[in-house]
């Protein structure tokens, strides 16, 4: 009978799973190729969907069935048990909130997010301040609904939603560290390339169409499957469409091709986690990627990591330098790899190199949480946001524009999503550690811009993986020890100050 039960379940799953690929191409068509006046039409139809799903996974019998094969797991394999305890997972989750309170939520933050579009091009917060206050109103309320039922702060239980059983109390600590130790790290590590040679700004234009097919030649190199996927451009870079349908895309500037570059790349290793899930459970909550820290984690190893050490810039220098006819000393790879591991805080958080970035992250969190918890106003919150910046990196914020409305998260909804930049920063430095040590050969590997090695070391160990393990199950199975800050910190110093 549990098997039937449970066979019943993964039809279910799959059915779900089926709306949100839909739903996933429609969004990737909205911050694409939809035009303006179809916003509003676009934000019913994902709606629409998202309630189909929220129905079908919320039923009543779909509790029954889970009951029913959670009371005798003894004839279920492994993997089925990993899947009947995601399953629970996301109807817990999803049975906490009323379909009327999913359908006004994912209204509400489509449509700040169309609003957020136009008041980020103008700078005008006070334009999208009452449709940002909807949406933190209807998030607030499904944070209290999800952590009533699941014993969780609403800000945790928001946070579970996209790094499953990451808690507040889990990241204080792992930031506090952060806090005591940048200030003084990014001091001394600007000081010392204060006394390098000053790197040499690559001399432009960069043609759109040149970038483009650099960038396609470098995700190529990576690994990216081009018949499950595609690269288009957006305002905002990211990873979306569906399942063997993966849609990346970057945003160009004409006078810096560094830029879209490491964006393609940052996408592209999103990418390979998608398209390297484990193909007998695609359609199966246990197939899917494990939390968006580790998602982050895999685009942070193969920006970050990978493509921004001194190995990968040998190999992509002479590239530059033959897309776009470079000449002289700028498109050496030594230079090359001083502008890509360059430290200067700045305004804009995509555009912030890994040892400044963190504090950006620091910023939002503090700001998400108090939002949550309705100790920040949204009237407050650019000031807030300027006042942070100015303690955190010492910058005075001239306009909105860059500054609280310089990202997507909020408008559309996406509390407790920041925090999983940063500990993927961590994990990253972890798996690429242990990458390392079990294939010593992947560092001298990149200098040829041959991923093989490495992307089969992560097919192996994280992506074929899916949802099968817990977030620090995964860690401590793969890289020895569960999510710390000791390797990230390890990597920055011996990037940037040469020790160890």
């Amino acid at each position: 009978m549990t098997a039937n039960a449970y066979q019943s379940l993964a039809t279910r799953f799959a059915r779900i799973g089926a709306i949100d690929d839909a739903a996933g191409i429609l969004g990737w068509d909205a911050q694409t190729f939809m035009p303006d006046g179809a916003a509003e039409g676009r934000a019913e139809q994902i709606a629409q969907l998202r309630v189909i799903a929220h129905e079908i996974l919320t039923a009543a019998e779909t509790g029954d069935l889970i009951a029913e094969a959670s009371d005798d797991e003894t004839g279920l394999g492994t993997w089925e048990r990993a899947n009947l305890r995601e399953m629970r997972r996301a109807y817990h989750h999803a049975s906490a909130v009323p379909g009327d309170l999913v359908a006004a939520s994912s209204k509400a933050s489509s449509h700040s997010e169309m609003v957020w579009r136009e008041a980020r091009a103008g700078s005008d917060f006070a334009m999208l301040a009452p449709h940002l206050a909807e949406t933190l109103r209807l998030q607030r309320e499904v944070g209290e609904a999800k952590g009533a039922a699941l014993g969780l702060a609403p800000y945790d239980a928001l946070l579970d939603g996209y790094d499953p059983g990451m808690r507040q109390a889990a990241i204080d600590p792992l930031f506090a560290e952060l806090r005591a130790i940048l200030p003084g790290l990014i001091e001394v590590i600007r000081d010392r390339q204060a006394s390098l040679p000053t790197p040499i700004p690559l001399p432009g234009p960069f043609p759109v169409e040149a970038q483009k097919a650099l960038g396609l030649t470098l995700m190529r190199a990576a690994g990216f499957d081009f018949h499950r996927g595609r690269l288009d451009i957006s305002l905002h870079p990211f990873c979306g469409g569906a399942t063997n349908d993966v849609r990346i895309t970057t945003r160009y500037d004409e006078t810096d091709a560094t830029r879209a570059l490491m964006g393609v790349l940052h996408e592209t290793g999103h990418a390979l986690y998608e398209q390297g899930r484990p193909a007998t459970w695609l359609h199966q909550p246990v197939g899917n990627a494990r939390g968006m820290s580790m998602h982050e984690s895999q685009s942070l190893l193969i920006e970050m990591q990978a493509c921004r050490s001194a190995e990968f810039c040998a190999y992509l220098a002479p590239r530059l330098r033959e897309a776009f006819g470079g000449q002289g000393s700028a498109w050496d790879a030594d230079n090359l790899h001083r502008l890509y591991t360059r430290v200067e805080p700045g305004l804009i958080r995509v555009d912030a190199d890994e040892v400044t970035y963190p504090a950006h992250i620091l910023l939002r969190y503090d700001l998400e949480t108090a939002m949550i918890a309705g100790d920040l106003a949204i009237t407050d919150l650019p000031g807030a946001f300027n006042e942070g910046m100015r303690s955190l990196l010492g910058l005075a914020v001239p306009s909105d524009r860059l500054g609280c409305l310089q990202d997507i998260h909020w408008p559309g909804g996406s509390f407790g999503y920041f925090p999983t930049y940063t500990l993927g920063a961590m994990a990253a430095a972890q798996f690429f550690r242990a990458a390392c040590e079990d294939l010593p050969g992947i560092q001298a590997d990149l200098a040829e811009g041959d991923f093989t090695a490495m992307r089969g070391w992560l097919g192996e160990n994280v992506h074929g993986r899916g949802s099968f393990l817990e977030t620090d199950e995964l860690l401590v199975a793969t890289t020895g020890k569960p999510l710390g800050a000791e390797d990230y910190m390890r990597h920055l110093r011996h990037r940037y100050l040469g020790e160890g």
